[in-house]
């Protein structure tokens, strides 16, 4: 145990949340503040996108006890179901047999995590607006507008977990020699819904994460445990297939009837949901450093928030909990230390998965649909399979492993170059299982 502090985190989301529990159970006094009301109490819907749960994420769970009790309301998902536009459908297993993801919906877990950490004993103030901290004092700045009257608020340290927009990361910024960027895409993305069938079951195989690719834009659909799903159109804002285009019922009708013609039967609400939910943006955001002293420390998003294409914004957040746990466990009370090593061994963790969901995005608006692709995918998996100590998928270093994502990202472009290679092996398409491919990876593999 560390010697108590009095600790306030900004942000009940679900990294502020984890993270409370951990520092309750760490035996500080923890007030979880947060400028928006309970969501226990208020309806969640329109601007989300369902939540995927994979070994990092379980990992920080684990470690506290929480893994089985989060699984309850999550649904494993071990394949993509890929919708084509000519209407064939197709899976692709993620990893190997008994690996999955779990989907979650962020509401249901979030209300779950503000349950769990009140349990722990964490203390939680909604509808109270943080508008600055002192850096040398860890004082939190609260009052009803920013231009009006504030009251202090004294701790010992303060953990910024308020997202991408990130009020203590706001006053982090305006000290010398703090870097920091963001970059919104030009995709937005807007949330429509699947509901069940009468009797409750899923209308689409709820096991599956269904993508309809379609170059530049794409559907994704991901199970709830009601029987609905949650699904979300990632396209551009402007230019040709963009949300600037679908501005009527009928050119929306059209344009899904074209290039999705298999949703028509289980997207019944598809014109009021369109046009009811907002059309809602993607931003990227790095900094650094993360820490000030031994007073104020950033984690999850207001740190490092990325696009979601790889399912690993919360999963990268508990994985800050998980390493800033480790230093506590380490250096005790020195609080300077544990922030020093904390955001040095997160910041090129971060940056890799920023980059890798980044790209994934090409990966499943466009090359899911590509033969050559799904042959790759093919390829690496029967040799993974051969040899599972030669050669683990990208995807499976990312997501069924505790591997730093830094490190996952340099062997996964290593292996692409192989796999560009071999692609252009004579008659790749009839010879990739022959032993000759298989030479030619290994002796690949060996030049380093």
């Amino acid at each position: 145990m560390q010697t108590p502090q009095k600790i306030a985190v900004v942000g009940s989301g679900l990294v502020g949340t984890l993270l409370a529990i951990y520092l309750k159970k760490l035996g500080h006094t923890v007030h979880v503040y947060d400028r928006s009301p309970d969501i226990r109490t208020v309806e969640f819907s329109g601007r989300s996108i369902n939540l995927v749960m994979s070994n990092r994420g379980w990992k920080t769970l684990q470690d506290i006890g929480l893994e089985e009790e989060i699984k309850k309301i999550g649904i494993q998902v071990d394949k993509r179901g890929i919708h084509l536009k000519d209407g064939t459908f197709t899976t692709q297993f993620y990893g190997k047999e008994g690996e999955s993801i779990f989907s979650l919906s962020r509401g249901v877990l979030n209300r779950r995590m503000i349950d769990l950490a009140e349990e722990a004993g964490a203390e939680f103030f909604f509808n109270r607006k943080i508008w600055d901290v002192s850096l040398a004092n860890a004082s939190l700045y609260e009052g009803e507008t920013e231009q009006g009257e504030w009251k202090e608020l004294k701790y010992d340290i303060v953990f910024g977990a308020d997202g991408a927009f990130s009020r203590v990361r706001h006053r982090m910024q305006r000290q010398s020699q703090f870097d920091y960027s963001q970059e919104f895409m030009k995709i937005g993305y807007k949330e429509l819904h699947i509901p069940a069938n009468e009797d409750g079951t899923h209308k689409i195989d709820k096991n599956s994460l269904h993508i309809w690719p379609r170059g530049n834009f794409m559907l994704m659909g991901l199970a709830n445990l009601d029987g609905s799903f949650t699904c979300t159109l990632f396209m551009p804002f402007e230019g040709e297939n963009s949300f600037e285009n679908l501005k009527d019922e009928t050119t929306l009708v059209d344009f899904f009837a074209e290039y999705f013609p298999d949703t028509k039967d289980v997207i019944p609400d598809l014109v009021e949901d369109f046009f009811k939910n907002p059309t809602s943006y993607l931003v990227m955001t790095k900094c650094f450093p993360w820490t000030h002293s031994d007073k104020v420390a950033l984690i999850g998003d207001s740190a490092h928030a990325i696009v979601p294409f790889y399912g690993h914004g919360m999963n990268a957040g508990f994985e800050d909990i998980t390493t800033l746990n480790e230093m506590i466990l380490r250096y005790g009370d020195d609080w300077k230390t544990i922030f020093a090593e904390y955001q040095k061994l997160r910041k090129p963790n971060a940056d890799a998965i920023a980059e890798l969901s980044r790209r994934n995005f090409e990966e499943m608006s466009s090359k899911t649909a590509d033969p050559i692709f799904l042959l790759q995918k093919k390829i690496e998996k029967w040799f993974s399979d051969k040899h599972p100590d030669k050669w683990m998928p990208l995807y499976s270093r990312v997501t069924f492993s505790l591997q730093p994502y830094s490190e996952a990202l340099a062997i996964g472009d290593f292996q692409n170059k192989i796999m560009e290679e071999i692609m252009q092996f004579p008659d790749i398409a009839h010879k990739w299982g022959s032993p000759e491919v298989e030479e030619k990876i290994i002796q690949l593999l060996n030049v380093k």
